[in-house]
């Protein structure tokens, strides 16, 4: 690490993105893959402006402007962020006002608290002109997200700061080159779910029933592997394939939600060639595969009349 420790820090800036998981959610908890893809044109911006000792630190962020300390349990991840950079700087004492602002909303499956987290992380080294390899970050950030996600599996924070879709299975993540052309559509319900509640609940079925959720399990991870192998050869009509089929199981889960299935639908009958939720379920997002810009846009279109609260278009080129 290259540190250059100023007496008083200037304003920092710091930037992430967010974050899609294309297959695999749930089963990855159970050792079996999940791709994530980082979705660069969706972006989380942070500052850190430095206060003088004895002021307040305020926060702005989401729908909350006020005092950073009194922020409450949907900001304990970034308050938790600026605590663990400046004890990683030697500069507990040091304070400062946060602000950040999102392209997209929290709640939606779409990594906001390892972004807003990364981001934060990022804007207070700024404000030091200190750079860090790229595992200290993700250690950082991983840090932050234990206070939202109790153990977090890294997913997100990497996703989030990557530039390559991430495979994760068995604890080991890895980065795969994509081929072909397609654009995936990601439509907010506007519903907020719960990915701590959703699998909790796959949890408890789990206990309940092993062998039987454990064959969605198995059956989930073989749709994710065949998928992934799908993306990085090209075969976009298999990959939407998959995605209808991780779908069927999901909701066999019994993480779906009407307004997913309304929305999944709506995507399939405009020409998708996969659609499925994305994340913990209960709410959410849906990703819809288009294999054109003119397929995309029409399934958008479809998706903001049947209820969509806004709708994304994100380019996958090889």
């Amino acid at each position: 690490m290259s540190r250059k420790v100023q007496a008083l820090p200037h304003e920092g800036y710091g930037q992430t993105w967010a974050k899609t998981i294309l297959i695999g959610e749930h089963s990855v908890v159970y050792g079996h893959p999940a791709l994530a893809l980082p979705l660069h044109s969706l972006k989380m911006q942070a500052w850190a402006t430095p206060i003088a000792s004895g002021q307040q630190a305020q926060l702005e962020a989401l729908d909350y402007s006020g005092s950073l300390e009194e922020s409450g349990g949907t900001f304990g991840g970034l308050k938790r962020a600026v605590e663990v950079t400046l004890n990683f700087l030697h500069h507990p004492q040091q304070a400062f006002n946060i602000r950040t602002q999102s392209d997209f909303p929290a709640g939606r499956g779409l990594g906001s608290s390892a972004a807003a987290s990364g981001a934060v992380i990022r804007a207070i080294l700024d404000a030091y002109d200190v750079e860090v390899s790229r595992e200290q970050l993700l250690d950082l950030t991983n840090q932050a997200e234990k206070i939202t996600h109790g153990h977090p599996s890294g997913l997100d924070a990497a996703t989030t700061s990557g530039l390559k879709p991430v495979r994760l299975a068995a604890g080991s993540m890895s980065t795969i080159q994509p081929q072909g052309d397609a654009y995936l559509v990601i439509a907010d319900t506007g519903v907020v779910g719960s990915t701590k509640e959703a699998v909790e609940g796959v949890r408890s079925r789990f206990q309940e029933d092993p062998t039987g959720v454990g064959q969605l399990m198995d059956s989930l991870g073989e749709q994710s592997e065949a998928a992934i192998r799908d993306l990085e050869n090209g075969q976009m009509e298999s990959l939407g394939h998959r995605m209808n089929e991780a779908q069927v199981l999901l909701n066999a889960l019994q993480i779906g939600h009407p307004k997913l299935d309304l929305l999944v639908e709506t995507a399939r009958s405009c020409g998708a060639l996969g659609a499925k939720l994305t994340g913990g379920g209960l709410g959410g997002c849906v990703l819809a595969l288009a294999s054109t810009k003119e397929d995309a846009d029409r399934i958008s279109k479809a998706l903001r009349s049947d209820g969509a609260q806004q709708v994304w278009l994100h380019q996958m080129v090889a």
